[in-house]
């Protein structure tokens, strides 16, 4: 496996996240969730633009129609490419003293599945699905709902509750939107001298499940079986997620997190907060585009 990784972008983000290609635009957009920003790169120019928003964001989707889908701290909404807020799609239904959306990813039927972080960690965060019916929960109890990722046939979604170090495939019927029973697909250990846990996810074509672990500095490949394949050092301590893209989608772009981290931290690892990229032996899949009509 090639594992050659590269700084594509010093951006020095706060709270980098959501990754997601753009194979019209052949850009990568992405979202500092504490600096509220949305970023858009494009790797061949290197052109790099950054756009405000009004509040926390915590991940995007590309929809139909060239709006981004916005998990934020308010709501779900839609936004332009330019940061501007269009629509708000749904309120979130938890307190936002404590709670703001933070992983998602869109299904393959077009619904938006989204999860929420309980900041004061005591386990009221939960996971959503957003279709034209609105908002409706699937799990509760988590802690951070995070690793979002779907099996090319949409009959599996992989989710992790990052503070419980723990992935799980649930049963996913794509026809309806439901999740059916769920088994743990990996367990990493927390000990005094590893805290890395899992963070955002992407699937391969392979069906391998790539994660990204905040405070382990390294992403992980996993098979379908959950045996673990490949650990990446990653020169950042907080990795937060992975997403395929490039003309081939051979190239594995990590975001990463630069802000409130220990000087000593920072000293070793300067770049953090940058937008980390690898190229790859298996590629990975377009993702799909949100459809407010579904």
């Amino acid at each position: 496996m090639k594992s050659d990784v590269r700084l594509a972008l010093d951006c020095a983000a706060e709270l980098g996240e959501s990754p997601v290609w753009d194979a019209q635009e052949e850009a990568l957009y992405f979202v500092d969730i504490k600096g509220r920003a949305l970023h858009r790169f494009h790797p061949e120019s290197g052109a790099h633009a950054i756009a405000g928003v009004p509040e926390d964001i915590g991940c995007v989707g590309l929809t139909k129609g060239r709006a981004l889908i916005a998990g934020m701290r308010s709501g779900v909404f839609l936004i332009g490419r330019d940061g501007a807020v269009l629509k708000k799609l749904a309120d979130n239904p938890e307190d936002e003293a404590w709670s703001r959306f933070n992983d998602g990813a869109v299904d393959p039927a077009g619904r938006f599945l989204v999860g929420t972080i309980d900041e004061a960690r005591e386990g009221r965060a939960s996971l959503y699905r957003l279709d034209r019916s609105g908002l409706t929960k699937l799990v509760g109890g988590l802690m951070t709902s995070n690793g979002l990722a779907f099996s090319a046939d949409g009959r599996s979604v992989f989710h992790a509750d990052t503070p419980r170090f723990t992935v799980t495939r649930y049963a996913y019927d794509p026809a309806s939107g439901t999740l059916g029973e769920g088994d743990v697909f990996c367990r990493l250990d927390d000990t005094a001298a590893d805290r890395a846990r899992p963070d955002g996810a992407a699937l391969d074509v392979e069906g391998c499940y790539w994660t990204a672990l905040f405070e382990g500095a390294r992403i992980q490949r996993w098979s379908p079986h959950g045996a673990l394949l490949a650990e990446i050092p990653i020169p950042a301590r907080c990795p937060t997620m992975v997403a395929f893209g490039g003309p081939e989608l051979k190239t594995l772009y990590v975001t990463t997190a630069g802000g409130g981290r220990p000087e000593d931290e920072r000293a070793r690892y300067p770049h953090a907060g940058g937008l980390f990229a690898l190229d790859v032996e298996v590629p990975g899949r377009l993702e799909p585009l949100f459809d407010p009509d579904v």
